[in-house]
């Protein structure tokens, strides 16, 4: 007997339906599995046939084809077992068919036990279904939240094998799984963790905090141990525009993928903050592998790379990051596919002056050798350092000013600034699709938008001979005027909006390293 069951394969943040067809006759007694499944794949009848052992059925000692269609996609992960395991049952006739399984895509994998394990990329298999019309979605119970999101899809959440039967056979009395979406991601808009009041001083490192955020800038700190970097940039979050609905379910999709959702989580409320490690490797910060995975930069995505001790990276990992930061995603290409995660992330680095830390420090003396501080900043390249928009120097905090019992601003009054300016971008960028922020311009927006006056052109021009710019540096330095002068709620970009845009270019100085 011949059964038709539908699972989903995962590619990138995009699902496609797989047909999983079971034959059971009585002319052999070997089992084939064919269709390109990788090695956990083909251990799944080992599962099955012990999983079904412990719910009582048995695994038929016939002969058995499955064909996993398309055949020239591969198949991987143990996300099949579950959908295997029905076809087997249906196709040997132990079970009957009550519910039309052809309209319904079942996934999970399979303990020896026989109980329900999650699987990942259970968002974007959902979404995949519903626009191929399917009625249902059984898989585990520990990701129903996460497929429910989906609307017009009934989705099953099961713990056992014995559950998928009983509802195949129209036994349970399993209530599908239902999630408000909006309202529920009205609700879980969580209190700020962390708050910029916390922050005693550091004016100017909030004020060019703030002007990051407003146009989706990058950043980079320099300053001394202990000056505060690391606790201002965990602070960027909370001045950021909260997600939309589109954003965190674009940003859902790529935490199913990578299989970081916790258990029972719908959607993804806050904007990511990633911190790898300097030891990250590139594929680890970049995606890819053998079975290519999202890397660091498309968990960021539509929230914050933190980079600490920038320096410290290895030189080929921080170069990878060039082509991402332009493009805003990242292409992994093998022999027969390649696969694209989105990478829209704002780049937060820090990193001391020298190796010891001290260099231009007010009170105490730098010990580094002559030549060494130079060295140590040419670990990072300049053409990354030309994709960072902002270069702030931050200094210690005085004694005075970390006892000072006087209130700081709040984050959520600098937030309401940053939203107000993004709702001025918004507006700009509307007819343009895929931009949303002054970051994103492009050479030509930056020529059309962009526009200074005749005092501005001069004033940049010096500057550019000055620090010896280049050409992308002059973009960033208009982009960044652009936003200030947002902030300003300014439709004009005027001469103090373009000499504070470049005042935060400090690394370009030619004389910024030099030491005696």
């Amino acid at each position: 007997m011949l059964v038709k069951i539908f699972g989903s394969a995962v590619f990138g943040v995009d699902a496609s339906t797989i047909t999983i067809e079971v034959s059971v006759d009585g002319s052999g007694t070997k089992y084939f599995m064919v269709g390109l499944p990788d090695n956990a794949v083909k251990e799944s009848l080992q599962r099955i046939e012990t999983a079904l052992k412990e719910s009582n059925y048995r695994m038929p000692r016939t002969k058995i084809v499955i064909n996993l269609a398309p055949a020239d996609i591969r198949k991987e992960g143990s996300a099949y077992d579950l959908p295997i395991a029905i076809g087997i049952l249906l196709a040997s006739g132990q079970i009957e068919d009550k519910i039309d399984v052809s309209k319904h895509i079942i996934m999970g994998e399979l303990s020896l036990d026989g109980s329900v394990q999650p699987i990942r990329g259970a968002l974007p298999i959902s979404i995949q279904a519903r626009k191929e019309n399917y009625n249902g979605f059984i898989l585990p119970k520990k990701n129903e939240r996460e497929a429910a999101i989906v609307d017009q899809l009934t989705v099953f959440g099961v713990q056992t094998l014995q559950e998928v039967i009983d509802l195949v056979e129209g036994k349970s009395e399993l209530k599908p799984t239902l999630v408000d979406t909006r309202q529920e991601f009205e609700e879980n808009l969580k209190n700020l963790r962390y708050d910029f009041t916390d922050v005693k001083g550091q004016e100017n490192i909030k004020r060019a905090m703030e002007i990051a955020a407003a146009g989706g800038h990058n950043l980079i700190l320099i300053g001394p141990p202990g000056a505060g970097k690391t606790m201002l940039a965990k602070r960027l979050g909370s001045i950021l525009p909260p997600l939309n609905l589109y954003e965190s379910l674009e940003t859902t999709k790529i935490h199913s993928v990578a299989g970081i959702l916790e258990n029972g989580e719908s959607l993804v409320f806050e904007r990511p903050f990633r911190s790898p490690h300097h030891t990250v490797s590139d594929v680890a910060l970049v995606g890819g592998g053998n079975h290519p995975s999202p890397g660091e930069i498309s968990l960021a995505h539509n929230g914050v790379l933190f980079l600490d001790e920038l320096p410290e990276f290895k030189r080929t990992v921080l170069e990878v990051l060039r082509q991402p930061m332009e493009d805003r995603k990242v292409t992994i290409s093998r022999a027969k596919f390649s696969v694209t995660y989105p990478a829209s992330f704002m780049l937060i680095a820090s990193m001391n002056p020298c190796p010891c830390g001290y260099f231009n420090h007010p009170e105490k003396e730098c010990v580094c050798g002559p030549g060494v501080v130079q060295r140590y900043l040419n670990k990072i390249s300049g053409p990354l350092l030309d994709r960072i928009d902002l270069h702030v120097e931050v200094v210690p905090v005085s004694f005075t000013e970390l006892t000072d019992s006087k209130p700081t601003e709040k984050s959520e009054n600098v937030r309401k600034r940053v939203m107000e300016a993004r709702k001025l971008q918004e507006d700009r960028f509307k007819s343009i699709e895929g931009l949303h922020a002054n970051a994103q311009m492009g050479g030509k927006e930056v020529q059309e938008i962009c526009i200074i006056s005749d005092a501005g052109r001069s004033l940049l021009k010096k500057a550019m001979e000055k620090l010896n710019l280049s050409a992308r540096a002059y973009d960033r330095i208009l982009k960044v005027s652009r936003t200030i002068a947002d902030l300003d709620q300014s439709e004009e970009i005027k001469i103090e909006h373009l000499a504070e845009a470049i005042h935060y270019r400090s690394l370009d100085r030619e004389n910024w390293a030099s030491q005696g």
